[in-house]
């Protein structure tokens, strides 16, 4: 069992910034795909971005392009968003998320094997 908590999670006004941090437990996290999800009050669970094993590869939604950057450290099992440029429809419940698979939807909630609890970011006007 991979465990995930997320941190950085708080209210920032518009156009700042906040860095969303995940530590993973057990030494599996290099072999994990990474990811970040969000989801807003009475809304699906939506993709924010994602980063492969050795982070050569990065995913992003199209709303946050070129605000958002995801980034990994496996020596500390640790996965990053840094959050830029923030607007208020960005307020959600972050989640950090994880798939062991080989092959996957870098986009689907079903390819992923692990769940963090959240954190909130709340983006004032």
């Amino acid at each position: 069992q991979v465990r995930l908590v997320e941190s950085g999670g708080g209210l920032v006004q518009a156009g700042g910034s906040l860095r969303l941090s995940c530590a993973a437990s057990r030494g599996t996290f290099s072999s994990l795909d990474m990811g970040w999800f969000r989801q807003a009050p009475g809304k699906e669970r939506e993709f924010v971005a994602a980063i492969t094993r050795t982070g050569s590869n990065t995913y992003y939604a199209a709303s946050v392009k070129g605000r958002f950057t995801i980034s990994r450290d496996n020596g500390m099992n640790t996965v990053s968003l840094q959050m830029n440029s923030l607007k208020p429809e960005d307020t959600a419940v972050y989640f950090c998320t994880a798939s062991a698979s080989l092959t996957m939807t870098m986009n689907a909630p079903g390819s992923y094997d692990y769940w963090g609890q959240g954190t909130q970011v709340t983006v004032s006007s």
